[in-house]
């Protein structure tokens, strides 16, 4: 049997949702951080029309989509490559720019793919504390090392939910070695947006990359397609290990069709935002706390481990399923997704009873 390289051997696989109901319930699943409604329909409209031509490759540079989104953020279609979800830039990234010699850092509680990018690339994984689970650029800056390659900040974060301003990455951009890629990942940016601190033109800062998804706010997670803003030398370099038809037709069109349906997205966060919210006071009330949310989910800090651990037990029990975080260094949490209303009701029905048995 041929063996794998070592690097790949001592590697678990990736940590997907575990979501099978006990017998006899529901399956209520607010741990996937899915979107609460469909695409646009004037995405599922565009792609069904393109059945007809699937026995074609899809554009290798999705010219259309590229264009859509030059033209609603204002920036450079030139500068902007697709995915097959932001995941699959992410690992380019790691593949071409981190390896033995060169080191991946993040902030402690950072999107778990981060480490797992870096371990395909062989490289070493590196982390800085974060604050009330908040990147902290000193941490960062103070953790950097003579190797250090790459720099992981997603913003908002993901499991944490919370956000620094782009002044602060700014600042870590200028403070950072000018051989260190920044890649700054704004996969739940959109929830955010309303507060005018979009990123994008901080890749002219140098050796930066803003990356993007239409898996969260577009509601295509099934689609896969991710985007990027990239310098243009590191465009060509993550050419070569691009796959050259990674999205299919019609997830780019469908994709493009969404840009252009840029209200009805803007409505979908909008919609999200509001019992997220009310979620959070309604949790608070009784006697939990939910972090700061810029995402369209919330993170519960349960108090412990063993209360983690306890209260996650009673909602599977029940078939609902949030997501407990300690791959991310965060075994004291929950992260609940934002969905359906009576969905996000029954799960804090049920906190809240755990809550009044005294449960640990």
């Amino acid at each position: 049997m041929t063996s794998p390289h070592p690097h790949i051997a001592r590697m678990s696989p990736y940590a997907l949702a575990d979501l099978e109901a006990p017998e006899g319930k529901t399956l209520i699943s607010l741990s996937q951080n899915e979107s609460l409604r469909p695409p646009s329909p004037k995405a599922l409209e565009a792609a069904a029309q393109t059945m007809g031509t699937s026995m074609l490759y899809p554009d290798p540079d999705w010219t259309d989509l590229r264009n859509a989104l030059a033209d609603l953020h204002g920036i450079d279609a030139d500068g902007i490559l697709c995915g097959n979800g932001s995941l699959d830039l992410i690992g380019c990234l790691a593949r071409v720019y981190a390896g033995p010699d060169r080191a991946v850092l993040a902030p402690a509680h950072a999107y778990p793919f981060f480490q797992t990018a870096a371990r395909m690339a062989d490289a070493r994984f590196d982390t800085a504390r974060e604050t009330n689970a908040t990147v902290s650029v000193d941490a960062l800056l103070a953790a950097v090392r003579p190797d250090t390659g790459i720099v992981f900040v997603a913003n908002p974060g993901n499991p944490t939910g919370t956000r620094i301003p782009k002044s602060e990455l700014v600042r870590l951009r200028q403070s950072l070695r000018p051989d260190i890629l920044l890649v700054i990942d704004e996969a739940y940016g959109e929830f955010s947006d309303h507060l005018g601190e979009r990123c994008f033109d901080t890749v002219a800062e140098g050796n930066t990359v803003v990356l993007r998804t239409f898996s969260k706010a577009y509601g295509m997670a099934g689609f896969r397609v991710g985007w990027g803003l990239f310098p243009p030398a590191i465009a060509a370099e993550m050419r070569k290990v691009m796959n050259p038809n990674n999205i299919p037709a019609s997830a780019q069109i469908a994709a493009a069709a969404a840009v252009r349906d840029d209200a009805y997205m803007r409505e979908t966060c909008e919609m999200t935002a509001a019992p997220r919210d009310q979620a959070a006071v309604t949790l608070r009330d009784v006697g939990f706390t939910p972090y700061p949310s810029f995402t369209n989910f919330l993170l519960l800090n349960m108090g412990s481990p063993e209360a983690a651990a306890s209260a996650d037990r009673k909602l599977r029990s029940e078939g609902v399923f949030l997501r407990p975080q300690g791959g991310a260094g965060l075994p004291h949490t929950l992260r609940m997704t934002v969905g359906p209303q009576a969905s996000m009701n029954t799960a804090i029905e049920i906190l809240t009873q755990w809550k009044q048995e005294g449960q640990p």
